[in-house]
């Protein structure tokens, strides 16, 4: 039997398999070369719908992603936006860090947040499932002190967009973001990285800032796949939604998400996976060893 990997594993928010026309998604206009291999050759599609009607919706669909469990069947629709208590209640009991954790395994969350103090953190009314998580699992979160060191990376790859909220430090290229993080994830069991800007612009974004936004998480992901590559690893991509790859649409989409998977142990992991509430079950029973 094989030993763990180690797991990177990114989660885009609004990224769905969608038509290969470019006229609708944007995925195949060709600013993203390395995505479109990736979705091409190395994904299985994966139902987001949870067995409900309607739109997915982040705070469900990330609940159901962090924990296993079908949030959106527990709280009768599908939840848009940042969970509420019930949501926030699931992630805390079944939380994929501290299942890990239960079998010996060290992880941890990758995104930087803009403070100097992790704590206050714990304060904020709105936080997202991939917060609320961290906070449950490790009591903090990776700060700009982290950023600073190369410890931490934040979400939109340069930190140009903490320029307008007062940050005076360093930009960087997202090839280095994805340094920064392959050298982060040797450090552990299982590392999650969470890029949220392909939503916003599925939402509100110019077809300009699309493309933008694709060829910068394009350039990003050059490098962070190669982390599946190594000896003993394992890259992991998927998403809560679609949302992105309709350009016909503001809303999220129906459309089925990628499971990309490279590395060692990607073939159980894809073939266990069916829904997004089985892919935190297929990396716990990876981890395990009976995967």
């Amino acid at each position: 039997m094989s030993p763990a990997p180690r797991t990177l594993f990114v989660l885009v928010d609004g990224l769905g398999l969608g038509a290969s026309d470019p006229a609708v998604n944007p995925v195949h206009r060709g600013d993203c070369p390395i995505l479109e291999s990736l979705l091409a050759h190395h994904s299985v599609p994966v139902d987001a719908g949870m067995d409900l009607p309607g739109l997915p919706q982040s705070a469900t669909g990330q609940t159901a992603l962090m924990t296993g469990v079908n949030a959106a069947q527990a709280m009768g629709r599908h939840v848009e936006g940042f969970p509420g208590p019930a949501l926030r209640d699931i992630v805390r009991a079944h939380n994929l860090y501290d299942q890990l954790a239960a079998l010996g395994f060290r992880s941890t969350f990758a995104n930087a947040y803009y403070t100097t103090d992790a704590t206050e953190v714990r304060t904020r009314k709105i936080q997202s499932v991939t917060t609320v998580a961290a906070l449950k699992a490790f009591g903090a979160v990776r700060d700009l002190n982290d950023l600073l060191a190369g410890r931490a990376v934040y979400q939109d790859l340069t930190r140009a967009s903490l320029r307008e909220r007062g940050y005076d430090g360093p930009l960087v290229t997202p090839e280095q973001s994805a340094a920064d993080l392959l050298a982060l994830a040797m450090d552990y069991d299982f590392t999650l990285f969470e890029y949220f800007q392909t939503d916003r612009m599925g939402h509100k974004g110019t077809p300009e800032d699309v493309r933008r936004v694709l060829a910068l998480f394009d350039a990003f992901l050059a490098g962070a796949v190669r982390f599946g590559e190594r000896s003993g690893c394992l890259f992991v991509m998927t998403s809560d939604h679609g949302n992105i790859e309709d350009s016909g649409s503001r809303q999220h989409s129906i459309n089925p998400v990628p499971l990309v998977a490279i590395g060692q142990g990607a073939d159980i992991v894809q073939a266990r996976v069916r829904s997004i509430t089985d892919i935190t079950p297929a990396l716990v029973a990876l981890y395990r060893g009976n995967g």
